[in-house]
């Protein structure tokens, strides 16, 4: 199983980023991928998880400002950042689990992650 990021980079606070991860080594079927953030000198927390079949789940302190879809026929997972803030500002993972039946934002839920990719917002 491997999970690469992609498509960060610096942007001004109100603006917009887009997200990849693209997955290999797996079906993408009966799963739970997710995204997560850390940011420097904090702990991670769970940012957006969405199964197989499409189901949601967001952190509160998104509001509505990320999207997170997933395209299975190109592997790849992905989160719409709009509206971005400098507390946004953090490294991003994605992360996916055969371990559960609906989309979670509980890091130990999950079993493969990427290496990530930094997001900054001045």
């Amino acid at each position: 199983v491997q999970l690469v990021e992609s498509g960060g980079g610096s942007v001004q606070a109100g603006g917009s980023l887009k997200l990849s991860c693209a997955f290999s080594g797996y079906t993408y079927s009966g799963n739970c991928m997710a995204w997560f953030r850390q940011a420097q000198g904090k702990e991670r927390e769970g940012v957006a998880a969405i199964d197989s079949d499409g189901s949601t789940q967001y952190a509160g302190f998104v509001q509505g400002r990320f999207t997170i879809s997933q395209e299975k026929t190109k592997n790849t997972l992905y989160l719409r950042m709009n509206s971005l803030e400098p507390e946004d500002t953090a490294m991003y993972y994605c992360a996916v689990t055969w371990r559960l039946a609906a989309p979670t934002l509980t890091g130990e839920s999950y079993d493969y992650w990427g290496q990530g990719t930094q997001v900054t917002v001045s």
